[in-house]
């Protein structure tokens, strides 16, 4: 059970890892002429700028996430899940 528990751990941390990557290759890509396609995508989530507000009275809670999905962060993903399969 701990050794599937890591396994699942393991693959979400590269999923991550290769999401950022792929974002920050695709970032840097924008405004290539061959490579601007890596920085297609849009945005998936509850705006940061226009947070759901909960007023409780005495607090105030805020809530926001956007996940900003690219092929470039795509891409990464996929390399990431074939690598963790060969390991």
């Amino acid at each position: 059970m701990i050794r599937r528990t890591k396994r699942v751990i393991t693959l979400v941390l590269s999923m991550v890892f290769g999401a950022v990557a792929g974002n920050l290759i695709a970032n840097l890509a924008d405004g290539s002429q061959y490579f601007d396609w890596l920085a297609f995508g849009g945005g998936l989530g509850i705006s940061t700028d226009n947070p759901f507000v909960l007023e409780l009275g005495i607090l105030s809670l805020k809530f926001g996430i956007m996940f900003n999905i690219t092929v470039g962060g795509i891409i990464g993903m996929i390399i990431a899940i074939i690598v963790y399969r060969r390991i």
